[in-house]
């Protein structure tokens, strides 16, 4: 009996959760169909379809201009955010600018004509992707993770760049400078193509060595690839496991207290 009242309030939670995200993330991922629906020719010739998507994403970008000037309004109720000063500083948080980089370009292509360089801006649609992400925890426990192992990762991303020159190096003075002076090989930015293509295990066959040293070597480089990738990726795996025994192990105890 003592637990009804807390089940009560997880389940109203849940659902203002559940329609929030309804509202949010449907037409986020209905925009991003027809973003790609878009770019498609056959689909803009029959002007029924043209019509379509334009009347689409002007609904779209007026429910979430709406959405955007409602969060900033209500942003006031809090305290360090009362007042046009402190919704102002609201307005410039992570999430808000996500919030409003979701309709504004896409606004001002409306407004001015999407020609030139400023069909660029559809670009910023991305944006929309942090939306949805506020409705999803696991890309809030994705997030913690990065943080938590952000030194690891970095240190990862240093041997990886370090192994990438040293590589194309390599290669330049075996295949440029010597072998059979290949043009792919005739400069250390041109290796660095095939090293970031061999490092990252994806080998695209375009450019490879041919004299025995070369392959050599490059057998060398591409077993040592492996732990390029397997390196940051491991490291990452733990940080977010610790972060979801973290996050489990509160909720229990939160359960226990209530």
């Amino acid at each position: 009996m003592e637990h009804r009242p807390s089940l009560k309030r997880k389940a109203a939670g849940f659902s203002l959760l559940f329609l929030g995200a309804l509202g949010t993330v449907l037409p986020i991922l209905q925009g991003f169909l027809f973003l790609a629906l878009g770019t498609e020719p056959t689909l803009n010739q029959p002007p029924g379809w043209a019509k379509l998507f334009a009347a689409f994403n002007v609904t779209v970008v007026a429910i979430f201009a709406v959405e955007y000037a409602a969060r900033v309004w209500v942003a006031g109720v809090d305290p360090q955010y009362r007042g046009l000063g402190g919704r102002l500083k609201y307005a410039t948080r992570f999430y808000p600018i996500a919030d409003l980089l979701a309709f504004l370009p896409e606004l001002i292509l409306m407004l001015v004509g999407g020609g030139g360089a400023l069909l660029v801006l559809r670009v910023l649609r991305l944006a929309r992707l942090v939306k949805i992400a506020r409705f999803i925890p696991a890309f809030d426990a994705l997030g913690a993770a990065l943080r938590r192992s952000r030194s690891q990762l970095l240190t990862s991303l240093a041997v990886a760049l370090t192994l990438v020159y040293v590589s194309a190096v390599l290669l330049y003075f075996v295949e440029g400078l010597g072998g059979h002076h290949q043009e792919e090989f005739a400069s250390i930015p041109r290796a660095i193509w095939w090293a970031v293509a061999t490092l990252t295990t994806v080998g695209y066959g375009d450019v490879y060595p041919i004299t025995p040293l070369g392959r050599f070597c490059a057998a060398i480089i591409a077993i040592a690839g492996i732990g390029v990738v397997a390196l940051p990726a491991g490291v990452f795996a733990s940080a977010f496991s610790d972060e979801l025994k973290e996050r489990r192990e509160k909720e229990s105890g939160n359960d226990e207290i209530q």
